[in-house]
């Protein structure tokens, strides 16, 4: 939710804004400069999320055990996660060195000058990204880090997807022998990156391949001193190399500004430059603090005037801290609240969620990018006393009332909800612990296995004294509601919305929306894609400065070329013709001429 925020926040700076030029399209001289903080945003989540995991001192993730845990006792596992916990250990310990170098040591490649490592970088995250919503229901979170992504990649690359590259220019500077300096600088460069990433790789995580148990074997070679040092030693060089980047953008954007033809025109884009600067400039000033957290000597360091700025809009949040998997939860096992119901306190039956783990013979879900509030609130429920999460309480108490809205988020199926006819008369909670199964238990075998614990929520019904207390305790006593107004509009409308989606879980409705928004985007395309070919007569010729002809542009110049050959051809015939019949007067010799 903190990165939506601050993701939104961006959007607001880097969406269009068409005052005079209301169809334009062109990409203005301040979009770099804007665009250029949601690639800081994305360094700064991806460099965190790495560092945070070893500054937590977890012992699953200086042991590189840690995806050996994560598949089974994350919030909302996969079917992809059962595949996945089953891999050798060998190999989930690869992964974690993957994730580091990913996390830590790629993201610096974000600002490199070279396009290819930027193509490099892009590809890096967006393949994480990848795997992780194959073996983990993370909501909107990884389809936005990949959009974040994007901001790694330049126009050309994006045309070469969509197949509007230049080819023949392409062609013409492979094919250039001998290269120039420039390029074989940026080659030698690029390479000797990634031998650095490889070197780094081998030495500080130990990695040796096993011939005799075929093998790739892996440790983390250097201490929790060691690290935190280098961290010191760095942070405020990734600042100053931010600033550095930021700066560059700015000045090259400042060159396009003067560049504009149009006195008002470039006093336009001028004034448009200096304001954007102005607002990205703040903004990736009070980012230095929350991104300094991750070493609080360097947070130290920075000048008080911007933890002043920090603190006016810290209640915002347009700025945020990150730190994705700080330490990895469920390692003796997956706690799960299973709840229970009942008429006569003797015969008890299990409410099943929609998609938390419950049944063990039932599937992981797939419920991207749909956010289940209940069922990921139940995952941080089991991991302490129920007295830490006093909305469980209240939420007993509705289910004990019968409360639709309530049931509909535990099942918007009421068949599957075993107490639709008449709520029960008493609820507990029982916790459990939850395992994968292996692979080798036989087929069909259930996905999971369980193990009861002890009682996570005592026997309450309506009246009974207990669940009064809890109730006063944490304040949550039934008040008199707010009366709002049913003829207002909005209301209205957000009811009818309700009642329509109603029957429907919520990864269908947000996909249906996906759907009918991407097909509405295909239409428009096609509707102005241009029906056959244009009349000859309304053809322009290339302007000043480019080509004749661009990609498949050529075919049709030589055809256009022959046309008029033969058009000259039959002109230059008929004025022999003439010239032949009045070749004796001086017209003709003239007309000849």
């Amino acid at each position: 939710d903190s990165l939506l925020l601050e993701a939104g926040f961006l959007a607001v700076l880097v969406a269009p804004l068409r005052l005079l030029k209301w169809r334009s399209t062109a990409w203005r001289p301040h979009d770099g400069i804007t665009f250029w903080l949601v690639r800081w945003l994305l360094f700064r989540l991806m460099f965190a999320s790495g560092v945070v995991k070893l500054t937590s001192r977890c012992p699953t993730w200086w042991g590189l055990t840690a995806l050996t845990y994560h598949y089974e006792t994350q919030c909302i596992p996969t079917p992809g996660a059962w595949f996945a916990h089953q891999l050798p250990v060998w190999f989930q310990k690869f992964s974690v060195v993957a994730t580091y170098v990913i996390e830590i040591a790629v993201p610096l490649l974000f600002f490199a000058p070279i396009r290819r490592l930027r193509l490099f970088a892009f590809y890096s995250q967006v393949l994480l990204q990848v795997l992780i919503i194959l073996t983990g229901n993370y909501n909107f979170f990884n389809m936005l880090t990949i959009v974040l992504a994007f901001s790694l990649l330049d126009e050309e690359h994006v045309g070469h997807w969509l197949g509007r590259s230049r080819k023949r220019h392409a062609s013409s500077e492979s094919l250039a022998w001998p290269p120039s300096l420039r390029a074989v600088l940026s080659t030698l460069l690029e390479l000797s990156t990634y031998g650095v990433l490889l070197y780094w790789s081998i030495r500080y995580f130990g990695l040796e391949i096993n011939w005799e148990k075929r093998l790739l074997d892996s440790k983390v070679a250097f201490t929790y001193h060691e690290f935190t040092m280098w961290l010191q030693a760095v942070t405020l060089p990734l600042v100053g190399l931010g600033f550095l980047s930021l700066s560059w953008e700015i000045l090259t954007a400042m060159y396009r500004c003067a560049c504009v033809r149009g006195c008002f025109w470039k006093l336009w884009a001028t004034l448009q430059w200096a304001v954007f600067a102005t607002a990205t400039v703040g903004m990736f000033a009070i980012s230095l603090v929350p991104f300094t957290y991750i070493d609080y000597e360097s947070n130290g360091k920075l000048w008080p005037g911007i933890h002043q700025m920090f603190n006016a809009v810290e209640r915002f949040q347009v700025v945020n801290s990150y730190g994705l998997f700080r330490r990895m939860t469920g390692i003796g096992g997956r706690p799960e609240v299973v709840l229970e119901g009942s008429y006569d306190k003797q015969t008890w039956t299990e409410i099943e969620f929609m998609y938390k783990p419950g049944n063990v013979s039932r599937a992981p879900p797939v419920v991207i990018p749909h956010q289940p509030r209940l069922d990921w609130q139940m995952w941080f429920a089991a991991l302490a006393h129920h007295s830490n999460s006093p909305w469980f309480t209240s939420f007993v108490y509705r289910l004990l009332q019968g409360k639709k809205d309530v049931i509909h988020l535990v099942q918007v199926d009421e068949s599957q909800y075993p107490f639709s006819a008449e709520p029960p008369v008493y609820i507990r909670a029982q916790l459990y612990k939850y395992w994968f199964t292996a692979s080798a238990e036989g087929s069909p075998a259930p996905w999971w296995r369980r193990q009861h614990v002890q009682e996570f929520f005592p026997t309450v019904s309506l009246g009974d004294p207990t669940l009064e207390s809890l109730l006063s305790q944490h304040g949550l006593k039934d008040k008199t509601l707010l009366k709002r107004s049913t003829d207002a509009f909005l209301p209205r409308l957000l009811q009818s919305l309700r009642q329509i989606s109603r029957p429907f879980s919520g990864p269908a409705v947000l996909w249906s929306l996906y759907l009918v928004a991407a097909t509405v985007c295909l239409l428009r395309a096609l509707g102005r894609r241009p029906r056959g070919g244009a009349p000859p007569a309304r053809h322009k010729g290339p302007r000043r400065g480019e080509p004749a002809d661009r990609g498949g542009g050529e075919k049709n110049g030589q055809v256009r070329r022959k046309e008029a050959k033969e058009t000259e051809e039959k002109g230059e015939g008929r004025a022999r013709g003439a010239a032949d019949g009045h070749s004796d007067g001086p017209r003709g010799t003239k007309k000849k001429k």
